[in-house]
């Protein structure tokens, strides 16, 4: 039987086209193996020469030393396996062309650098990477938790830095996991699978299950107030000298090394829960939780904060379930509730140490002596055994993070709407530096703690490194008195300068750590921008531009970047800073 003429061009086209996808495919395949032959130094040269890139052989890179594809009759890559050639250079980058790569093994080398904070864009659909034995450093990138599909990750063996990032625990497929022997510190995150100590060994900060617990060494009550009797001594001694056998310094010039020196002081006590602590390989005698369950200080909080249940918030998150995670941070978890009258709550559950017990406090004092339209509700607290909860009013929209980063396809955010919180939160702030009873500088402002409610307005939330100045003046942990001129251009400016980055993320939607390195290294890019047209900058946004906004854009732009302004002389105030935003907000309403 003849086919039919349309049948037979259906199925020509159909044909051609599918030659032309595994076409674009090899290209692509190809192009990636180029680049991460040219981005990698071969001193053996165990691979460069058999990766051969002239020869006219149909499929020859399944021929390539280390290639594996996916099948023999094409130039698809599958695998990556480079293990033990002494191979130096930097993470390469290439591998993005690789659109089906499974599997990179380049451990046994000598590769240092950063692993890419864009690691999940690489390598999207893997599903092993093992980099052990090498030199990488810096820390471990969140967005690994984006490889949806990993079920083997090996980092030992390197010189990593920092936290194990929490959110590693949403990589559900995860079978194989090793960060030995690396300069990790911190508690180790709730994993959902079974991992031995050997996962975990050469990293003398971390702590937690399966290593030893996470033990905070408190101090003595009379080494504490030595050292805070020290410090205010050397304070006042240093500012003496400073303003008066220094005379001839610049003012600001000799502010700035007043202030460094006290910022230093005083950051030095308020982060040292991040510092590593060897605990278990000390003699020291650990101290009582001054947080159990009947202890004088959780009395004080009963007067600020209402006490909850332990088994009514085990039964509202459905026992802690992971179906109910809702974030993860560095002192612990936060899970969806439903409350048995039916209101939706947000708790967070701190992990088990005592390392955070000064935060606890510090979120509860805080929030629990003040209330505005734009801080997250604090409803409520528990202590109970080991158990430490924190809990909030839930806010359905999330935080700015995952709006302006989202995990999936990005989402359109108008101009109105970036505005609108860009307003809130510098109201908010507004009222926490000028509150008549407590001041309040946040020091840690940053998308990620912006909560959005069901309207979108922002809520400021994490208030764990925060500081209290009572009305007179008085940094209210210790009798350190503080003059009002040192407070306002050391402290509260600090919380400009990040909201300073918090706005150009909200107009760029570029990652915060890329603006702070931007900002810190004194670049005058941004301040190119801030004075170029908006349309031409490269910098905005596409989707702002062009809607009849761009004028606001500007002024706004420029705002934010006086506040991110290295030095802190040079920002304005708060109050300057929303009145400027909240003209522009009116208008869009």
């Amino acid at each position: 039987m003849e086919m039919a003429p349309n049948t037979r061009l259906v199925l020509h086209a159909f044909s051609w086209s599918l030659l032309a996808a595994i076409s674009i495919c090899s290209q692509n395949d190809i192009a990636c193996l180029k680049s991460i032959r040219a981005s990698l130094d071969d001193p053996h040269d165990y691979f460069k020469s058999s990766w051969n890139f002239n020869n006219a052989t149909k499929f020859f890179v399944c021929n390539f030393v280390g290639i594996e594809c996916w099948h023999a009759d094409d130039n698809e890559v599958l695998n990556i396996r480079l293990p033990n050639m002494g191979l130096k250079g930097q993470f390469p980058l290439g591998i993005v062309k690789c659109k089906r790569l499974m599997r990179l093994d380049l451990s046994n080398n000598q590769l240092s650098g950063p692993i890419p904070s864009n690691i999940s864009k690489l390598f999207r659909f893997g599903t092993a990477i093992d980099i052990s034995s090498n030199r990488f450093s810096g820390s471990i990138p969140k967005r690994i938790a984006n490889c949806t599909f990993l079920n083997s990750l090996n980092l030992s063996n390197n010189q990593l830095t920092g936290f194990i990032p929490p959110e590693l625990i949403l990589l559900h497929r995860m079978k194989n996991f090793s960060v030995a022997n690396n300069q990790l510190y911190g508690p180790v995150p709730l994993f959902n699978l079974s991992l031995s100590k050997d996962s975990f060994v050469g990293n003398p900060g971390l702590c937690g299950n399966p290593l030893e617990p996470c033990i905070d060494h408190k101090n003595s009550p009379f080494k504490n107030g030595f050292i805070i009797g020290y410090s205010v001594s050397v304070v006042s001694v240093v500012t003496i000298f400073m303003f008066y056998f220094v005379p001839c310094m610049h003012r600001n010039e000799r502010n700035k090394l007043l202030r460094h020196f006290i910022l230093n002081l005083i950051w030095n006590r308020t982060r040292k829960v991040n510092m590593t602590q060897n605990s278990h390989q000390t003699s020291q005698m650990v101290l009582p939780d001054i947080l159990h369950e009947t202890s004088r200080e959780t009395s004080m909080l009963v007067e600020l904060v209402s006490r909850m249940s332990y088994s009514d918030l085990y039964e509202a998150t459905n026992e802690f379930s992971a179906e109910n995670i809702i974030g993860h941070g560095q002192m612990g978890t936060t899970y969806k509730a439903t409350s048995s009258n039916g209101c939706l709550l947000a708790i967070k559950r701190l992990f088990d140490t005592q390392k955070f017990d000064e935060h606890f406090i510090t979120e509860l004092k805080t929030l629990g002596r003040l209330r505005h339209d734009n801080l997250v509700p604090l409803l409520g607290f528990c202590i109970e055994s080991k158990e430490k909860l924190l809990v909030y009013k839930y806010m359905s929209n999330g935080n700015l993070y995952d709006l302006l980063h989202p995990l999936e396809k990005r989402r359109t955010i108008g101009w109105p709407l970036r505005l609108k919180i860009a307003c809130g939160v510098a109201k908010g702030l507004v009222w926490l530096h000028q509150n008549f009873n407590y001041k309040v500088i946040h020091l840690d402002i940053c998308s990620r703690c912006i909560l959005l409610d069901q309207n979108f307005e922002p809520k400021i939330s994490n208030f764990s490194e925060a500081m209290l100045m009572k009305s007179n003046n008085r940094y209210w942990r210790s009798s350190f008195d503080m003059d009002s001129e040192f407070w306002e251009s050391s402290f509260v400016k600090e919380d400009v300068y990040r909201f300073g980055i918090l706005v150009l993320e909200l107009i760029s939607r570029k990652e915060p750590s890329e603006l702070t390195d931007l900002a810190r290294s004194g670049d005058e890019s941004i301040g190119k921008w801030a004075v170029d047209d908006v349309k031409s900058s490269g910098f905005v946004d596409g989707g702002l531009v062009g809607n009849g906004f761009d004028v606001e854009i500007f002024e706004i732009l420029r705002v934010a970047w006086n506040c991110a302004q290295p030095n802190s002389d040079e920002r304005p105030a708060m109050l300057q800073v929303h009145k400027i935003i909240n003209g522009f907000s009116k208008k869009s309403t």
